[in-house]
């Protein structure tokens, strides 16, 4: 059984004490590569000491649009040439946790657009694809992506979060990522979207540390857990976990080309 997981965060601190562990551990799962996404850049340099460790882990250059105040591109330039680095993100919007005001409401989603946008052209310019993060955006972040985003590249949503006029997105190049969220018992729209999407754009994640799938809620999510989406997501599209993990391994691959080589 081969799986891979696409969004895993094993630069933050959750991870200092036990990494060897947790990567044995998701190994014995089957996961064959691990993909960090750049959130913090102030954690980048962790992810790229990482990459370098283990070879089963990649790495990508991006800033998430909670710090798109942090944004430097020429930062992240020195790091998007490295020979483990897939794709650039997670870049995104995320309304989730505005501010009341409304002049700074306004500012901050004018900043989440610019830096998304610029994210964008980093990408096409070094021919890489998107790790794009959506939270509560969804339309801006489609008109987006339809306006600036290269179908050649492409890219993955991120914790794929239901929104059916996302699907489009298809045929653009873009894959969606399905995570723990998946076993949760609240996610009923997420299981009625799931088996709309083509199963050769469907990607595994875990976002750990967290969004912990059942039964581990409430414990710190790990790499090892992306079994248990697969398991889950084979029940729901009604076929044989081998299959699920062998397709999901597939797509991941073609989207980020470098681990053609591990997988």
């Amino acid at each position: 059984m081969k799986i891979v997981d696409t969004h895993c965060h094993l630069d933050f601190d959750s991870y200092d004490k036990d990494l060897n562990e947790v990567i044995d551990r998701a190994k014995r799962e089957g996961v064959k590569a691990f993909v960090i996404p750049g959130a913090d850049p102030a954690d980048l340099p962790r992810a790229v000491e990482i990459s370098q460790r283990y070879k089963e882990v990649f790495f990508a250059v991006g800033v998430h649009p909670y710090d798109a105040d942090n944004y430097e591109e020429e930062y992240l330039k020195k790091y998007i040439e490295h020979p483990k680095c897939v794709a650039v993100g997670e870049c995104g919007l995320d309304y989730y946790r505005l501010p009341k005001d409304d002049r700074e409401k306004e500012r901050i989603k004018k900043r989440q657009k610019e830096v998304f946008i610029a994210q964008i052209d980093l990408a096409k310019r070094y021919k890489k694809p998107l790790i794009v993060h959506i939270r509560e955006a969804s339309a801006d972040s489609l008109e987006i992506l339809k306006e600036h985003a290269d179908p050649t590249y492409g890219g993955v949503l991120h914790c794929y979060n239901a929104s059916e006029i996302l699907l489009e997105l298809a045929y653009m190049g873009f894959y969606y990522g399905i995570g723990g969220v998946l076993t949760f018992k609240n996610a009923k729209k997420l299981l009625k979207v799931v088996p709309k999407i083509p199963i050769d754009k469907i990607v595994l994640e875990t976002d750990s540390p967290f969004l912990t799938p059942h039964p581990y809620r409430g414990k710190r999510n790990e790499p090892a857990y992306t079994a248990l989406v697969a398991s889950k997501l084979s029940q729901i599209l009604d076929k044989d976990l081998d299959s699920i993990c062998e397709i999901t391994t597939k797509n991941a691959a073609r989207l980020f080309r470098p681990l053609e080589k591990i997988v």
